[in-house]
């Protein structure tokens, strides 16, 4: 038997098998968060386009703050300013462009006007309260790089640069099937102590949905050779990628791994994770495959650290890496695995510290140690956990 491998190899295996992101499209600015950019978009103009008061109050040259300065005009946001002559003052607002002439802004706060005249209580220098052009953006710099994810403060950068459009990647479009006799779709009736739920369709159709990827869903099929079939070439016709959950161990009645090495190749098969052991990847004719494990929270564990990096990465993006933070840990691990495993944690902060407790059932079917925790622990393989020890932890919402 060959020695089950490891995530981190499996994974650059996985990686490098991603191949080329879909064609490019146009899309609106207001459209098009969760999309991956397709190219680097350059500003045109300064951001902002002049210098500015940062603040409400005075515009004035700092070199005149010592004596009481006239106010001769008001310069309000959207409003232009006729230069400012030595010696007086302009009462300006939060994001008025500065009067030629003037040199620093002091805050309303710190100065008093009586019957047009400015008294400053404070010192001024150049500079105070002003945000010079260009601080923010300059003319030509590029403001977000190809193969970005975009996120709603992206959506704001582009904007802010005059953007109404972008050039994104189509959206990814991936088949998933779940295989088994056992499992009932949510609304029909239970025929059985033999019978469950299926879940896992809508656990990943609910992580492919954050992704911003389509779904092409195939429905439940049953453990049959060639109905496993069929449904794979479907998916492999009419995606990017083809998903199954269940169907990949050893079982007589586990058809999915092969039908896939008839139809075309297993790169990889076993990974030495807790939980998601059988995992599979592939292709199905030139269409990857990956086929997760049936238990409920193998899918969720092994979906977010195989299934999706290579998915973003076949997406286009350039950076799919996930936050990873160090706690405490609020358990104990005595006997060291034999495979890495990823322990289902709720975090805490106590007296400034991470503090991560675990769910109390960790078996792979138990899918509300996912829905109850906040992030993974990672014990590494051979590795036992003390009370107190620092653990490693990936949350849960840097998957999404």
């Amino acid at each position: 038997m060959k020695p089950l491998l490891p995530l981190e190899d499996a994974l650059s295996r996985v990686l490098s098998r991603a191949g080329l992101p879909p064609d490019a499209q146009s899309c609106a600015l207001l459209a098009a968060s969760g999309r991956v950019l397709a190219a680097d978009v350059a500003s045109t103009l300064d951001v902002p386009g002049a210098d500015n008061s940062a603040m409400d109050g005075y515009a004035l040259r700092a070199a005149d703050a010592g004596s009481p300065l006239p106010v001769v005009q008001r310069i309000a946001a959207g409003a232009v300013g006729a230069a400012l002559q030595p010696g007086s003052a302009a009462r300006i607002f939060t994001g008025a462009p500065l009067p030629a002439g003037a040199d620093a802004v002091v805050m309303q706060e710190n100065c008093r006007e009586k019957e047009g005249v400015l008294f400053i209580d404070s010192a001024i220098k150049v500079g105070d309260n002003v945000r010079p052009r260009g601080q923010d953006i300059s003319a030509g710099a590029t403001v977000l790089s190809r193969g970005r994810r975009l996120r709603p403060q992206d959506l704001g950068l582009l904007a802010s640069v005059g953007q109404s459009e972008v050039l994104v990647y189509r959206p990814l479009r991936v088949a998933i099937l779940s295989t088994g006799d056992e499992l009932v779709e949510p609304g029909q009736p239970l025929q059985g102590p033999a019978q469950v739920y299926n879940s896992n369709r809508y656990t990943l159709t609910g992580l492919l949905h954050g992704l911003g990827m389509e779904v092409l869903d195939l429905g439940i099929v049953p453990d049959d050779p060639e109905a496993t079939a069929r449904a794979l070439e479907q998916g492999a016709a009419q995606a990017d990628c083809v998903i199954s959950s269940g169907g990949v161990s050893v079982g007589e009645e586990d058809h999915v791994k092969s039908q896939v090495e008839a139809l075309g190749e297993l790169t990889l098969w076993k990974l030495a994770i807790k939980p998601g052991k059988p995992l599979a990847f592939g292709a199905i004719a030139e269409t990857p495959f990956i086929g997760l494990p049936g238990n409920p929270t193998s899918v969720f564990v092994t979906f977010c650290l195989i299934a999706r990096p290579f998915l973003l990465k076949r997406q286009g993006v350039q950076e799919a890496a996930v936050a990873r933070l160090t706690a405490r840990a609020a358990f104990e691990v005595k006997r060291p695995g034999s495979r890495q495993d990823y322990l289902r944690v709720s975090l805490c902060e106590e007296q400034g510290e991470l503090v991560a407790q675990r769910y109390s059932n960790q078996s792979s079917g138990v899918l509300s140690s996912v829905s109850h925790s906040d992030a993974l622990a990672v014990v590494p393989a051979q590795q036992s956990v003390a009370n107190g020890d620092r653990v490693q932890v990936i949350p849960l919402d840097s998957f999404y």
